[in-house]
């Protein structure tokens, strides 16, 4: 009888997940987003005109859907939410351009009164030690003049964006004829693929919450800044309570763009100890309502932490501009449920980014 030697069983190739470190996936996750986060800060003329254009869609489709559902016809249906998406995107550009130019209109007004006050500042400078070319340097900055000739020529490079303006409405259409056949499309989805349909609809409904909490918010804040400028007897106080309104949708900096035409306008009227007032109570509003208050119900609207808000406004504003500041909240919502919340392996990412009070609902 020969030898017979039992052969053992060839060990199996290790697997791609057990050759690579947890360290060398991580590195290379964070290179790859750094090299992708680089690329969208070369396109952002481009990416952040299509998000916005997206954001604006998903927050009115409602309007197409209402219509539908009470019999309306196709074509009456589309244009109800083409109407209404137009409409929005006016009112917004209407606030922000006619607060300019009204700011810039009324500043010539308060010439004498701007260079007594720099006269008084000049003097007190002076007595502080403070030498001729340090005083004419602060004194042409505070020149009245050239501050509203830079509003103006702000708002007139606002205007100049006409071939950006036409590509952005054009965009909105396209998108907003599009997303007429969204619903039948995500169904289709969900039989091959559940999670990544479930995630769509909860970036869509996230989006809409986030936007209408911030909206609440900011009415209300406007509300407080409309009352307090009135009690005080600063110009157009309506028209910069809207102002604040509108620009509570710029996460944590959107307060000092609506802080500096009445704070202006309070110190030319009333003097720097009425300016002290509106700047304290603005401050005050604002670290309340939108600081405080709204971030929490914001991160249960959209199941994101705090931290996690404030870093996406930092990161998206560095990559995409003013724009991706505005639209970071969306943008990183968008993101976590195609990359986490569709993901049943990455729910503990999930647990750790998400917002506590959505946890204990």
């Amino acid at each position: 009888m020969g030898d017979v030697t039992a052969s053992s069983p060839s060990p199996e190739p290790p697997s791609a997940s057990a050759s690579s470190p947890r360290g060398v996936i991580f590195v290379v996750t964070v290179a790859a987003t750094l090299v992708a986060a680089l690329a969208l800060r070369q396109l952002a003329w481009l990416a952040g005109p299509v998000f916005l254009a997206l954001v604006i869609v998903t927050l009115i489709h409602p309007v197409h859907s209402w219509l539908r559902h009470h019999k309306a016809p196709a074509l009456l249906a589309l244009i109800g939410l083409v109407l209404c998406i137009y409409g929005l995107v006016i009112a917004l550009v209407v606030v922000i351009a006619f607060s300019m130019a009204r700011f810039a209109a009324i500043l010539p007004a308060y010439a004498d009164d701007a260079n007594a006050i720099i006269r008084s500042l000049s003097t007190r400078l002076s007595d502080l030690g403070m030498g001729t070319p340090q005083l004419q340097a602060v004194t042409a900055a505070l020149d009245l003049r050239r501050i509203a000739s830079t509003v103006t020529a702000l708002f007139r490079s606002m205007i100049s964006f006409g071939a950006s303006l036409i590509f952005f409405l054009s965009l909105l259409l396209f998108i907003a004829i599009d997303s007429v056949r969204i619903d039948s499309r995500v169904a289709r989805l969900s039989v091959q693929r559940p999670g990544l349909a479930h995630a769509l609809r909860t970036f869509a409904g996230d989006t809409r919450r986030y936007l209408a909490v911030t909206g609440i918010f900011g009415l209300l804040t406007g509300l407080a800044d409309t009352l307090l400028l009135w009690w005080l007897g600063i110009p157009l106080p309506v028209l910069w309570g809207l102002l604040a309104a509108v620009c509570n949708f710029i996460p944590y900096i959107g307060f000092v763009i609506g802080l500096i035409p009445p704070a202006l306008l309070a110190l030319l009227d009333h003097g720097w100890q009425t300016m002290l007032l509106v700047i304290v109570v603005y401050i005050l509003v604002n670290s309340l309502l939108t600081s405080l208050i709204a971030p929490h119900y914001i991160g249960d609207a959209v199941n994101m932490s705090v931290p996690l808000e404030v870093i996406a406004v930092v990161f998206w504003g560095w990559v995409l501009g003013p724009l991706g500041a505005i639209l970071s909240i969306p943008i990183t919502s968008l993101l976590k449920v195609l990359l986490i919340d569709s993901d049943p392996r990455a729910q503990w990412a999930a647990a750790l980014i998400g917002s506590s009070q959505r946890h204990r609902h």
